[in-house]
C-alpha cells in the first residue's frame, strides 16, 4: 500500500495503491509528488506513466482524516499536499502519460488534468464533486479537458464524464478495455521514451512555458476559497453529511 514505483526501460511506472477507493492521505499526496519530480530528474527516465490499483483512479483526499484531526492542520496538509502533487505531474521534467481506470473525482482530475497524454479504459467516470463536500478546487484542471461552459456545468452539479466523452473532446487520447489499459499506456509511453531524451525534455518545457493557463496561481487562487467555506463552516457540514451517507 502507498506509492510504489518500477522501472520499464527508459519508462518510470508510478501506481498509487490506497485501498479501498485511493482517496489520499495528506502523506501519501507528498509522496506521490515525490516519486514523480525524483522521476522526472532521473536521466535514466524518459516517461512517466500514472497509474492506479483498486476500484478506481483516484477518489481525491482521505476525508475521514481531515474529520478526525482537531482544528485544520490536516486540511491545510491536504492542501499543501494536493497542490505539490498536481504541480510535480506538471512540472516533471519528462512526459507523464495518466492511465485512467474507474473513477476518478477531485483530486484525480487534479492530476489527470495537468498529465501530458490521458489512457483511458471505457469504465472510467471523471467528475469534481468539491461542490458537494463544502470545498473547491480543481476547476483549474477540469477546465485544461472541457470546453469552459461544460467545466461550469459539471462543476456546479458535480455530475461526471465519461471517457467517451473525453475523448470526443479530445482531451483523452484513447479509449480501451480495462484489461489493454496498461498496455495502451506502456504503447504509448515507449513510442515517446524512443525520442531523443534531451529534445523530449526541451519540448516539455517548452510547451508549459507557452501554456495559456497558469495552473499553479489558479489552483491556488481556488484554494483560498475553500479555507474561506471552512472558517465559515460550510465545509465541515458537508463533510460531515458525506460520512454519514445522508
Amino acid at each position: 500500500m502507498g506509492i510504489l514505483t518500477k522501472r520499464d526501460g527508459h519508462v518510470e511506472v508510478v501506481t498509487v495503491d490506497f485501498p479501498p477507493v485511493n482517496a489520499l492521505p495528506v502523506q501519501g499526496w507528498f509522496d506521490l509528488a515525490d516519486a514523480i519530480t525524483q522521476a522526472g530528474r532521473d536521466p535514466e527516465v524518459h516517461v512517466v506513466i500514472l497509474r492506479a490499483e483498486g476500484r478506481g483512479f483516484n477518489a481525491g483526499v482521505d476525508i475521514k482524516e481531515i474529520q478526525r484531526s482537531a482544528g485544520y492542520d490536516a486540511l491545510v496538509g491536504a492542501n499543501r499536499g494536493c497542490y505539490a502533487a498536481f504541480g510535480a505531474v506538471y512540472d516533471c521534467e519528462v512526459p507523464v502519460v495518466a492511465a485512467v481506470h474507474g473513477f476518478c473525482l477531485g483530486g484525480g482530475i487534479g492530476l489527470v488534468g495537468n498529465a501530458d497524454v490521458i489512457i483511458a479504459s471505457e469504465d472510467a467516470t471523471f467528475g469534481v464533486p468539491e461542490v458537494e463536500r463544502g470545498a473547491l478546487g480543481a476547476a483549474t484542471h477540469l477546465a485544461r479537458l472541457v470546453p469552459q461552459h461544460l467545466m461550469r456545468t459539471l462543476y456546479f452539479t458535480a455530475r461526471k464524464i465519461t471517457a467517451a466523452e473525453l475523448h470526443a473532446h479530445g482531451s483523452v487520447y484513447q479509449v480501451v478495455p480495462r484489461a489493454d489499459l496498461d498496455e495502451a499506456a506502456l504503447e504509448v509511453a515507449r513510442d515517446i521514451a524512443k525520442k531523443d531524451p534531451r529534445v523530449i525534455r526541451a519540448a516539455k518545457e517548452a510547451l508549459n512555458g507557452i501554456d495559456t493557463q497558469q495552473v499553479h496561481r489558479s489552483y491556488r487562487f481556488e484554494q483560498g476559497f475553500t479555507f474561506e467555506l471552512n472558517l465559515l463552516g460550510a465545509s465541515d457540514e458537508a463533510r460531515e453529511e458525506f460520512l454519514n451517507g445522508r
